[in-house]
């Protein structure tokens, strides 16, 4: 009779090892803007530029005027005690203002859902629209060549002098408000992210129903002893 062979492993054959399980990839990363929100930024920026135009407008035609006077050989201020400059330069400041305040709201109630390519682009078009407004102020305020209006204007005859913006930081008047004015409307009405759900994971411990049956003979045995070991069989 020929019994079977069990063949037996050498101790010094290395065992093969479990592969460990690979980690899945990570997600591939979302680029920071989207084509659609630099195509937004974008408009908002050109939209907001050439609304500067307007700003220019109201600007030379609110702004008080400074007026000067020729005595034939020199030309000299008419009121010297006059805040007009000041004035202008007051006006350009409110008008950015307002104009700011105007385009933050714009922009918010034709996206609700905010964006940093939104707020760039409102930023950027509210720097570009006040020194738009700027530009178009001076030239259609009065001429700036002094001798050819006193000339024009007579001995002893007032004109008009050209519009100045002598505070030059009243260009940040208007990206400023757009830009603060925009983040309090986000932030108060503006679209919230729904909040993430919390996973529940099932208990690890687990209480058995209380019909269930013993293994067969664990009833039959002697319950264990005072010092909590089995007692020796007879």
């Amino acid at each position: 009779m020929t019994e079977a062979v069990t063949p037996y492993e050498k101790p010094d054959q290395p065992q093969p090892q479990p592969q460990a399980p690979s980690a899945p990839a990570a997600p591939a990363s979302e680029p920071a803007f989207s084509p659609s929100d630099i195509r937004d930024g974008a408009a908002i920026a050109l939209v907001v530029g050439v609304a500067g135009v307007l700003l220019g407008l109201l600007w030379a035609w609110l702004a008080p005027r400074v007026q000067y006077v020729s005595n034939g050989e020199a030309v000299f201020l008419r009121d010297t005690e006059s805040e007009a400059r000041i004035g202008a330069d007051g006006t350009f400041l409110l008008l950015s203002v307002g104009f700011g305040v105007l385009s933050a709201a714009a922009v918010f109630l034709w996206r609700r859902g905010g964006g940093a390519a939104q707020v760039v682009g409102l930023a950027v078009g509210s720097v570009f629209a006040a020194l738009v407004g700027w530009q178009v102020g001076l030239w259609l305020g009065p001429s700036s060549d002094l001798v050819a209006v006193a000339r024009r204007a007579g001995k002893g005859v007032p004109f008009d002098a050209p519009l100045e913006l002598l505070a030059h930081g009243a260009l940040l008047g208007w990206p400023m408000a757009a830009v603060l004015v925009h983040l309090a409307l986000t932030a108060l009405w503006g679209k919230r992210d729904p909040a993430p759900e919390v996973a529940v994971w099932p208990s690890a411990y687990y209480q058995a129903p209380g019909d269930h049956q013993a293994p067969a003979g664990a009833a039959d045995a002697p319950p264990p002893g005072p010092s909590g070991t089995e007692p020796p069989r007879p």
